[in-house]
This record gives structure tokens, sequence and C-alpha cells, in this order.
């Protein structure tokens, strides 16, 4: 239960001041902020891949991203999906492949040592799909080998299984141009084999039983009929798909405004006939530049750009340290998200066709993708903002926003019950989350944005949601953290979300919650949850504190009434481990892209959610 409050922690203030001076530096003249959005090396080795199979390639990018990649290696020989992480398989045939292109011998000592490890680990034969597609774009893996997915695919109406509105947006825009590329199956060969990670053991063959057993006869079945396919219907399935792809690139050049989709459109388009000086290529291809970043340790690629999402958390936490509302910095990123907000239809109207548009995507230019969680956080930002009326956009991304409720009450990122389970079971989908289910952390966002501006008609769909999180809870009483790392991202999104739809403080549910927290802070006065507790439960709630992440946990104590000892050690930890320029170090990713798979260092976590933590704690105004 709740203690009476302590003083505060020791210079705490002075640590809250001088890590708002630090982001207020960050801001950009046109008022919005964006820092690094760190992943792994597969973005550099496939960046590097797609420039030789389009014949793009320069010496002195391959140089530079070499580097970069060489510096990730781990003593092992292997690379990971995060900081301190595993050796993971696949990315390390990829980071392997691309040194390799780099002029790498494969003699080499680090060369050697990866090869060791991927034949350890089951060599190519045990990689995922995604990478063995990679290999037989170069001859290194039969496409006959491979899963197939029909460019056919695109005929099928929204109601029919495995059509492409089943997957996640994020996937459908992958599997479209895949289906194209498995259709052509090129093959454009390297000047060297990679016969040196091969272990000579088939992938194990799927059971033939239950639905493995169903799904394994469908790709076989799948498998016949690529082999001799109705010419009229594929050409015009080849034609439509293309179509499909080119009606959502986006004005920077990118597809969604992430990796995966960017890459394989780029090179479907091109072997639909697509010219490298064809303007859809060029501005593919163009855009990769403004992902790219150059340093001395080289150069790498951002997965994805988060201006919008960085933004709101910047405007939010600013004002959780009580910076005033009509601050200029706060007033130009109102100005700045106001001229972001999504006023046009996207994929998402498949689901909700007269649902009018409204909300924000997370990245300069996704306007066919905007998602609830950006929408929620925005609205939390605008609303706390004395700037430019923003009161237009906020009733439209309100009402966007509550229209996109699931079925359930819940609410996913990008659409509305995209929770067709089977799809995860083909066999090509052995990589990453591939359909878009409710979760709590955003339902949560979503909840807390609309108990402050509940528009008129919504209260149903606030109570539906309240309810879904209620549920939702985990029985140790933690919520999990589908963007976030992982029970404490959760818990930390919940508890403010619930205490500001009118749940009190002291209900079981709160209480729960509070209790998982504190028997979970760690030793030295932080938080920390490892990336592998989305594989392994040993690891829920357990990992090296860090800065995101003792935020979050203070946050929902906060939220719940604490003002406890647990509370005060972690805002020592925090004062504590505070650089000397306001900011503080995190090497851990504490962001998810696909749990499980992929994973994200944010690096204005480190500063945004301490901000918001320092300020709630030292009793600055809550919304």
């Amino acid at each position: 239960m709740t203690t009476e409050p302590r003083p505060v922690a020791t210079g705490a203030d002075v640590a809250l001041k001088a890590a708002c001076d630090h982001l207020l530096g960050l801001q950009s003249a046109e008022g919005w902020w964006k820092a690094e959005l760190q992943t792994n090396v597969t973005m550099d080795a496939e960046d590097l891949l797609l420039r030789e199979f389009l014949g793009v390639r320069t010496p002195e990018d391959t140089a530079e991203a070499a580097r970069w990649i060489r510096s990730e290696q781990r003593e092992d020989g292997s690379w990971a999906n995060f900081h301190d992480g595993p050796g993971d398989l696949s990315t390390t045939i990829e980071a392997y492949a691309a040194l390799r292109l780099a002029g790498d011998p494969a003699d080499a000592r680090h060369m050697r040592s990866a090869a060791a490890f991927v034949r350890r680990n089951g060599g190519i034969e045990g990689s995922r799909v995604f990478t063995r597609i990679w290999l037989a774009l170069f001859g290194q893996w039969p496409w006959t080998d491979l899963p197939v997915m029909p460019p056919e695919l695109v005929f099928l109406p929204p109601w029919f299984p495995f059509n492409v509105y089943d997957w996640a947006c994020w996937a459908r825009q992958t599997i479209v141009p895949l289906t194209i590329v498995s259709a052509r199956r090129p093959v454009r060969p390297l000047p060297f084999d990679l016969d040196e990670l091969r272990t000579g053991r088939m992938p194990r063959r799927r059971p033939r039983l239950g639905w493995d057993g169903f799904f394994g006869a469908l790709d076989r079945a799948l498998h016949r009929y690529e082999r001799r396919p109705v010419p009229g219907l594929r050409r015009a399935a080849l034609r439509r798909a293309a179509e499909w792809i080119v009606a959502r690139q986006e004005p920077d050049g990118s597809w969604g405004g992430i990796q995966p989709p960017w890459v394989y459109s780029l090179i479907a388009l091109h072997l639909s006939g697509y010219g490298l000086d064809h303007p859809v290529m060029r501005r593919g291809l163009a855009g990769l530049d403004r992902f790219t970043i150059r340093d001395e340790r080289g150069r790498r690629l951002e997965a994805c750009q988060s201006p919008v999402w960085d933004t709101a958390l910047a405007v939010n936490a600013l004002r959780d340290a009580d910076l005033p509302a009509d601050h200029p910095a706060l007033v130009r990123a109102a100005g700045w998200l106001l001229d972001e907000e999504v006023k046009g239809p996207g994929d998402w109207t498949v689901r909700r066709p007269s649902l009018p548009p409204g909300g924000w995507a997370f990245e300069f230019d996704n306007d066919g993708y905007p998602d609830t969680d950006d929408t929620a956080e925005v609205i939390l930002a605008l609303r706390r903002v004395a700037g430019p009326d923003a009161r237009p956009a906020i009733d439209r991304g309100l009402r966007w926003m509550a229209g996109m409720a699931s079925r359930d009450g819940g609410f996913a990122a990008f659409d509305a019950d995209n929770t067709r389970e089977l799809c995860t079971r083909l066999p090509f989908c052995d990589f990453g989350a591939v359909i878009d289910p409710p979760t709590a952390d955003v339902t949560a966002h979503v909840v807390e944005a609309l108990a402050h501006e509940c528009p008129p008609g919504s209260d149903d769909v606030l109570r539906r949601a309240v309810v879904w999180l209620l549920r939702a809870q985990e029985p140790d009483g933690s919520w999990f953290g589908r963007w976030g790392a992982n029970h404490v991202y959760g818990t930390g999104a919940v508890l403010p979300a619930l205490v500001a739809a009118g749940v009190r403080p002291h209900r079981p549910c709160v209480r729960r919650a509070v209790a998982w927290l504190e028997r979970h802070q760690n030793d030295d006065g932080g938080w920390g949850e490892d990336l592998r507790s989305y594989r392994d439960p040993d690891w829920i709630g357990r990992g090296h504190s860090t800065p995101s992440q003792t935020a979050w946990a203070l946050i929902g104590l906060l939220a719940a009434g604490e003002r406890s000892a647990a509370v005060d050690r972690g805002v020592e930890w925090l004062v504590g481990a505070q650089r000397a320029d306001g900011t503080w170090d995190e090497p851990y990713f504490t962001g998810t892209g696909f749990p499980g798979d992929f994973y994200i260092n944010y690096h204005l976590y480190r500063l945004v959610f301490p901000i918001s933590a320092l300020g709630r704690y030292l009793g600055s105004e809550i919304p």
C-alpha cells in the first residue's frame, strides 16, 4: 500500500532541468524531434544485397556498411538481434554474405568464426524463410525448396481466408511484392558460393497431421500450380500486384516508411519491368539515403523513422516537467504535428469503409497507414499545448481512433479485427508477427486519450476498452507489452490509463500490478526486462536496469498513487545514472518490432521517459 510521502530524492529537480535542457536542444527548426531508431545488421546486409541485385552497389557504400557490420560482430562470431542478446542464425548468415560481397575472404579469422557459428546452429538449411529468399535471389538456395505465395492472392476478396488484408499492414506490404519475386524466381549469381555455411541437412518437414499437415499439403499443391499456372490469370495477377505496390508508394519513396516492404517492392517492380530510371524506382532508391546514418563506425540504415512518435512523446514529457503550455518549442511542435495529420484513406478502410479519416502515422511520410498508438499520443500532446487551434484535428483523430476498435473492445495499432491466426500457420510466415490483434499497450494509450477527451457517443467504446484491459491482465498482475519490452512496458502503460478512466488506485487490479512492479525492482533501484522474455518466461521482469524501463515502472507506480520507498529508489537510480550532458546511456534495446524476432533501440526513449517520470514525481501538473 501507499506510504507517507518522502522527501524528494536528492538532485531530482536538478536532473530534470538538465534533461529538459538537453531535449529542447535536440528539437529541429521545423518543430519535430527524431532520434536514431537502431535495429540489427540485417538492415545493412540486405541493403548491400539489394544494391547488388539491382546493380547499383558502390565500393564506397559497401566499405562503409561492412565496417559497421564488422563492428557489431560478437566474440563467438555471430551477430545478435539486440544488444547483449544471443547470436541469431539468420542474422549471422545475412551479415556473413554481405561481408563476402565486401571482399572479406572466407578464411579470415572473423569469417571463419562466423561460419562455425552458422554450422553449429543449423547452417543455411536452418535459417528462416526470408533469409533463404535472399539466398535464392543469388543462386544460393533453390526456389523450388521455398514456400509458394502466388500473386493470384491479390484477387481474393477481403472476406476470403488468406486475402492480403488478413495480414498486418507491414506484412501485406511485404508479401505482395514477394509474390511477384516468388513467381519470377530470378537468379543473379554471386562471384562466390556459401558452401562453408551448409550442413547438408535439409529443413525438417512439417508433420502431416493437424493444421501443420493441412498447410503442408496446401504448400505442395501451390508448388504444383506454380509449375503450370494459368497463363492469363498469372499475367493479370502479376500486373495487379505491381499496380497495388505502386499505388502505395509514399512521397519520400518508401513503402509504409519501413524497410521490409521497401526493399522487396523495389525488387518486385524491377522484375516487373520498371527500369532504374523509372520515377518510382528513382524515388525508392533515393529515399533510402534519408534513412542512412554515417559516422566513425560506418554506414547503417534505420529500419524506420519515428518523428511523429518522438515529437508527441517529447511534448508530453516537457509538459510533465511543467514547461509552460505556450513555450515556443511546444507551440512549434504542435504546429508541426498538426501538419502531419493524415486526412485521406488507407488500407484500414477495408475493415472500416464508412469511417472518416483522421489520426497520425509514425513516420514523416506514411499517409496510407495511420495508427491508433501514435494518434493517441499526439492527442494527449496537442491538448496540453496553448498554440494553434488543434481542436478540429483532435476531434477528427478521436473519431477515427474510436472507430478503429476491434469487435472485442480492444485496439490494435493499424487495423481493426486483423486477427485471422490461420495466417500465422503458413510455411511462409516463420519470422515476425504477421497479424495485428488488439494489445494491452496500444489499448491503454487509446483509453488514456479517450478518458481525457472522450467525444460524444464514445462512452461505450471507452468502457469496453477498459473491460478489455481488465480481462487482459496476466495472472501475476502485469500486462504484456507488444511494442515495448515487455511486461514493464505494458504495466507502465496500463496503470495510468486505468486511473485516468476512473479505476480507483485501491482496486485489486491496480494493487496486483503495483505489487508486480515492486517485486521486479532491481537491487540497484532501477527496472529492466530482457527481450528474451518474449520467448522465455524466466526473463519476464528481469534484466539490466535501463532509464526507459525504470521510467515506465515509475510512471505506473505514480499513477497508482504510490509515493513509496520503491519509487524513491527508482528516482535515485535515474538521478545517479544521468550523464553530465543531461541524458542517459541506454545500449539495451527496449522497443519491440516483432516479439521474439525483431527489436528496436529508440534513442530518444532514454531521455523522454525519464523526464516524464521525474516530472510526475516532483508533482508537476498531470492532466
